[in-house]
């Protein structure tokens, strides 16, 4: 069953119907689900479907003319294979469809770039001279993150331009990907999502039959499942110098966010080439680099701000759990890896997750008008602020901290500040009192509204004074199964 990427299935959709030729790039990390979201799009549609793979130029070639001469098209009455490109292509106005549009796959597109450099240049000069004015949908899908960035739509590569469509396709949310979890619980669903993230290929690995910790077990931690073998074949398939980048990735993971700090951990004494190594994991949408919300430009054009989080939740569980404990899972000791090591930690594993479905229920409340005003943005906020101190004469101190969530209006006159508590003790007074005592100094100019996000409930006296001092309660129940 298909689930989710409505988004993708609307832009699809919407390019196919419109009227002239349709160039679209589809691109994402590996398995992100480009090629199951391209065949559910096809469904119900004429169309080929042709996926390269790593071969010779004479060997796509012909596997490629197969896929087109199956079609019925006229030429399959006088040749077996295409002698060039050129007329490969150009036969796709062959498609027998009628008044319907032809509509053209070629997924892994570079595997057949880098067998035959001129493909670029062979498809632009057709789509300019016959393509871009017919009835077709050509969609060139990728995963090689470099290679479709920095090449297919760099300014120098022949296509340049010529796409009527650029889609780059990210992992699911939370929303979607609790659909995969249909019988767990409001917090199994946030665990699992913790530990999975919103790559499909991993979410199919888990039965919601299982309980979560049975589905840990057998399908992360238990030698030969897919899950196990899953980060080191990835790294292998994108990377050089694997041991380096397992060393950086495993600092991240263990909670080391600036570059000094990741360079010390993973032992790599040049901090120029970490910079690197972080940087090349950034393309492969598995490391980010975090800014405070309210960062300018400036600021984030300086190397020594911001901090670097593992985008991916299954890498940041694997090197969390499983990397420096592997001998032990190679032993076959998954219990006592289970029991010890990840169940003591999980929920705190998990924070940093629950913060992250956060911030998308406030993107959806937005999106249903459910906020007291519209944010122009919205993220975590780090720097020094007015903090709680009943030592201090005035009761609050100057020192640095974070706030997980801030949404500021576009005029910076509204201010909607979160915290988020994923724990097995309500919200407590304390930790309220904490809350609003965070940037009392804009304050004056600007109105602030609250919201706090808590697994366990809220503390009474919360409950009393929350609606006098501007602020939401938003329960676990409530946020995983707003959507």
């Amino acid at each position: 069953m298909f689930i989710g990427r409505q988004n993708e299935l609307n832009f699809f959709n919407n390019k196919y119907n419109e009227n002239g030729g349709q160039l679209i790039v589809l691109y994402g990390r590996r398995r992100v689900g480009k090629t199951e979201t391209l065949r559910e799009f096809c469904k119900g549609k004429p169309h080929v479907f042709f996926s390269c793979t790593e071969t010779t130029d004479a060997v796509q070639l012909r596997n490629f003319s197969n896929c087109m001469l199956r079609e019925e098209i006229p030429a399959k009455n006088y040749i077996s294979t295409f002698h060039d490109w050129e007329t490969a292509f150009r036969s796709i106005l062959e498609l027998p469809y009628g008044e319907e549009k032809k509509l053209l796959i070629i997924d892994e597109f570079p595997y057949m770039c880098h067998g035959n450099k001129s493909i670029p240049s062979i498809l632009q000069n057709l789509w300019d001279m016959e393509l871009r004015d017919k009835n077709v949908m050509l969609v060139l899908c990728g995963s090689a993150m470099s290679f479709m960035e920095k090449e297919l739509l760099a300014e120098k590569n022949p296509l340049y331009g010529r796409a009527t469509g650029i889609y780059k396709m990210q992992e699911m949310g939370f929303y979607d990907a609790a659909k995969f979890f249909p019988n767990y619980s409001a917090k199994d669903k946030l665990l699992s999502y913790a530990i999975l993230g919103g790559i499909p290929h991993y979410l199919c690995q888990w039965n919601s039959n299982l309980s979560l910790e049975e589905n840990i077990k057998r399908n992360i931690l238990t030698k030969g499942c897919i899950l196990y073998s899953e980060v080191e074949f990835l790294l292998h398939q994108e990377l050089r110098e694997t041991p380096i980048y397992n060393s950086i990735i495993e600092a991240v993971a263990l909670g080391n966010t600036k570059l000094n700090a990741i360079s010390q951990k993973s032992l790599v004494e040049d901090i120029s080439k970490t910079s690197v190594y972080l940087k090349n994991l950034m393309e492969l949408g598995i490391v980010e680099r975090e800014f405070s919300v309210d960062a300018g430009i400036k600021e984030h054009g300086n190397s020594n701000r911001g901090i670097y989080r593992l985008t991916d939740n299954y890498f940041r569980f694997w090197y969390a759990f499983c990397f420096t404990n592997f001998s032990q899972l190679e032993d076959g000791d998954v219990d006592g890896v289970y029991e010890y090591l990840v169940k003591p930690m999980l929920q705190q594993f998990a924070s940093i997750t629950f913060e992250s479905v956060c911030h998308e229920f406030v993107r959806e409340m937005q999106k249903k008008n459910a906020l007291p005003f519209r944010y122009a943005k919205m993220g975590r906020w780090m720097g020094k602020t007015t903090v709680r101190d009943e030592s201090m004469p005035k009761g609050v101190r100057i020192a640095e901290s974070e706030i997980d969530l801030l949404c500021i209006s576009a005029d910076a006159k509204q201010y909607l500040l979160g915290e988020c508590k994923l724990k097995t003790s309500p919200f407590s007074y304390s930790e309220y009192l904490d809350t609003l005592a965070k940037l009392s100094s804009l304050k004056k100019e600007a109105k602030f509204y609250y919201a706090l996000f808590s697994e366990s409930g809220f503390d009474e006296k919360i409950i009393a004074e929350a609606s006098g001092n501007n602020t939401m309660l938003c329960t676990l129940e409530q946020i995983v199964n707003y959507k």
